[in-house]
């Protein structure tokens, strides 16, 4: 009994010894440990050298946008309303949207390229609404940061 006390590893062996890690801290590689029947004799085969050289990453480009984040816009009304944007709601005869979009700034706040093109999130100054996607191309850059109202 004493002997199964103080040495409990020693009568069961374990069939691979590299397969196990020593502790939990210790870390294993990416290649796989080959164990032989030879294994418990304490023999251990190396794994093969990985291949010379991994072709490198191709980095993605970063897009290039029409606008810039925080750029004043207002929208072009006659584009606007021939537009998918406009004509997908389903308004009543003769609304002709609301006039603040055409009127006052926005400010682009991100702009994105979507499967339809390029969309710019705008943001109405001193107007309490949400801001909207629009296309890029039924906005008209404003030059000036002080925007007078049409």
């Amino acid at each position: 009994m004493e002997a199964l006390a103080s040495a409990p590893r020693a009568l069961f062996p374990r069939a691979c010894p590299v397969a196990t890690p020593a502790g939990p801290a210790r870390r294993r590689s990416a290649a796989p440990h080959i164990c032989r029947a030879s294994a418990a004799a304490g023999e251990e085969t190396t794994p093969p050298p990985p291949p010379a050289a991994a072709p490198k990453k191709i980095l993605k480009k970063k897009p290039v946008y029409s606008m810039k984040k925080g750029q004043i816009v207002r929208v072009d009304k006659e584009k606007y309303l021939n537009s998918i944007n406009y004509l997908s709601v389903g308004h009543p005869p003769f609304y002709k949207g609301l006039d603040y979009i055409y009127q006052d700034r926005g400010e682009v706040l991100d702009i994105r390229n979507f499967e339809t093109g390029e969309y710019a999130l705008i943001a109405w100054v001193g107007i309490p609404t949400p801001p909207a996607w629009l296309p890029t191309y039924m906005l008209i850059k404003s030059d000036k940061l002080d925007y007078e109202r049409i």
